[in-house]
């Protein structure tokens, strides 16, 4: 994240609910990194694309049963899929649940991968 982002908070991303690439990435170097909630299927998990490193996989279909625990975690939590559109999914049902640090990537591990080349 870079120093201006540091300094006057969320960057645009962030605040609409979407995190790119290299502000993940950055966040991950942190402290204090989010946790990465990865809802593709297991064969996806472990596949071609990978996953990215420290990420616990909750497939979308078991994605509600998780919701209470995930609600009431501190700090953000960060959603990925293979592009975005399953992990907006499960971002907007922990938003319902009052998890408003929920946030996509955006671009899901198509992008991570395209981005980062790991």
């Amino acid at each position: 994240m870079s120093l201006m982002n540091r300094l006057f908070g969320k960057t645009p991303a962030e605040q609409e609910g979407w995190i790119d690439v290299p502000d993940l990435a950055a966040m991950l170097k942190d402290g204090t990194p989010p946790s990465v909630i990865d809802v593709r299927n297991p064969d996806e998990f472990t596949g071609p694309l990978g996953h990215i490193d420290g990420a616990r996989n909750i497939p979308l279909p078991a994605f509600e049963g998780h919701i209470p625990e995930l609600a009431r975690q501190a700090g953000s939590v960060v959603l990925v899929c293979h592009t975005d559109r399953r992990s907006a999914m499960a971002a907007t049902a922990l938003r319902k649940a009052g998890k408003q640090q929920a946030l996509v990537l955006r671009g899901g591990m198509t992008a991570w991968r395209a981005k980062l080349g790991y």
